[in-house]
């Protein structure tokens, strides 16, 4: 089997399973308990914390660890928007994850918050100055994801976070699909708030962290005993953060070799597949994407088809999001980038780790051709 579908999870790395078995076994004490077997956990979770706030460039106490990615993006938007008293009005973009979308969406239902969503061009990009355009005197957030999670677009953040701060505007990532391929320092993107997930980088499910600046205001979601500094109650996840922390050293030891790597497979799987299929139009951006993602829509055929097509022939891969799965309307994010509804319907997306040789996406790229031909679009 050749996996491409690392987007929506990866498997979880022997290392880290070895990182954290003794805080599910011998150190399974909680940190909150003054004995020997809680203390033993409080330190693993200051190390884990440690570890994670020097592969995002902040501050240990910057640091706070979630359930993964969803509960990250929720944190960051309630929070963030009910806790600053700037204003009542959020910009965000077309193209983001659903737990940015539907966040955004129950602050607007709940809290009468008012919501720009930012277009994006047939790339996916955002217009810097049209974010400067949108922003307002009450704006009081920003959240714009740095790579996309189904074409793979990598935004300008850097530049985007410059024009939310000269208006004084706060700005949030969603970075789950950039770690472990792009730099999260997150001096370098002047971001206030990022998002990562364990489980797109080797740690298990129900992993995650969110960074927030300083003393940015931050209304809690889950309210309770005041873990996480009082910004997440509940009894943390000791084994899960020290997790996080070893995948997270994992990835950025090899991180631009790997992607250099990733990025020349990444081209030559694309125009194999751009050559030999007429019907195959690429989807994000041509350059600026991540290093091991490639995205396509196939016009006159079914995506889910071909999805079967491929996975007979040993190839795993998805029609976009995993957690639009099963939906029967065309990806947001294609129709934000302007195709066609019919033609969204049509979308496959593969991804993959830096286990996956250049041999296996050759191999990945010709079964494409076959499985194109198979469901009835001639190639050549």
């Amino acid at each position: 089997m050749i996996y491409l579908d690392s987007a929506a999870t990866t498997a979880v790395r022997r290392e880290v399973l070895e990182a954290m078995w003794p805080y599910m076994t011998g150190d399974f004490g909680n940190p909150s308990s003054h004995h020997t077997v809680g203390e033993s956990a409080a330190r693993a979770l200051a190390g884990a914390r440690s570890a994670v706030a020097s592969w995002l460039g902040c501050r240990a106490g910057e640091v706070t660890f979630t359930s993964g990615g969803t509960e990250a993006d929720n944190l960051a938007i309630k929070g963030i928007a009910l806790g600053n008293p700037r204003g009542r009005h959020i910009v965000t973009t077309a193209i983001e994850h659903e737990a940015v979308l539907e966040s955004v969406d129950y602050l607007k239902r709940m809290h009468g918050f008012a919501v720009t969503l930012l277009p994006v061009d047939r790339d996916g990009l955002v217009d810097p100055e049209q974010l400067a355009v949108a922003l307002r005197d009450d704006t009081t957030l920003v959240s714009i994801m740095y790579a996309n999670n189904e074409v793979g677009t990598v935004q300008r953040i850097a530049e985007l976070a410059r024009v939310c701060h000269e208006r004084g505007v706060p700005m949030h990532t969603d970075a789950v699909q950039a770690a472990g391929w792009l730099s999260l320092d997150v001096r370098e993107l002047g971001v206030d708030a990022l998002s990562v997930s364990g489980h797109k980088i080797g740690a298990p499910k129900g992993t995650g962290a969110l960074f927030v600046r300083g003393r940015l205001p931050l209304e809690p979601v889950l309210h309770g005993g005041g873990q996480e500094r009082g910004r997440r109650s509940g009894t943390e996840n000791v084994a899960g953060a020290v997790a996080l922390a070893t995948a997270a050293r994992l990835v950025e030891q090899g991180r631009e070799t790997n992607a250099q790597t990733a990025r020349d497979a990444r081209d030559s799987f694309i125009e194999h597949v751009l050559a030999r299929v007429p019907a195959a139009q690429l989807t994000g951006h041509p350059s600026s994407r991540l290093p091991a993602s490639a995205s396509f829509v196939f016009d006159g055929t079914s995506g889910e088809s071909v999805l079967l097509e491929l996975e007979r022939r040993g190839v795993v891969s998805s029609s976009g999001s995993a957690c639009a799965a099963g939906s029967d309307e065309a990806s947001h994010v294609l129709v934000a980038l302007g195709y066609p509804e019919v033609l969204a319907q049509t979308a496959v997306r593969f991804s993959w780790s830096p286990d996956v040789t250049g041999e296996q996406l050759a191999a990945a790229a010709a079964s494409v051709v076959e499985a194109v031909e198979a469901v009835g679009v001639l190639a050549t």
